[in-house]
């Protein structure tokens, strides 16, 4: 007998899943956009409407493994 896992139900979302597609489909546009050859760091930030300031990571807010840390 083979096991099949369940499936989710229709109405469960991954919001931080929903919110990384949003920034990166606004990066996506935005180097579609852009006459250069790569958007430079400042312009990412305006795209996705940071400052570049140092930001202080709590325990609740981590970069996920092996992510460039800009910080």
């Amino acid at each position: 007998m083979r096991y099949v896992s369940p499936h989710r139900h229709a109405t469960v979302q991954d919001h931080v899943a929903l919110v990384e597609i949003e920034l990166t489909g606004e990066l996506m546009i935005a180097a579609a956009a852009a006459t250069e050859d790569r958007l430079s760091p400042d312009r990412i930030d305006e795209v996705l409407d940071v400052d570049g300031d140092e930001v202080e990571v709590t325990e609740s807010v981590r970069p996920w493994p092996g992510a460039a840390r800009r910080f």
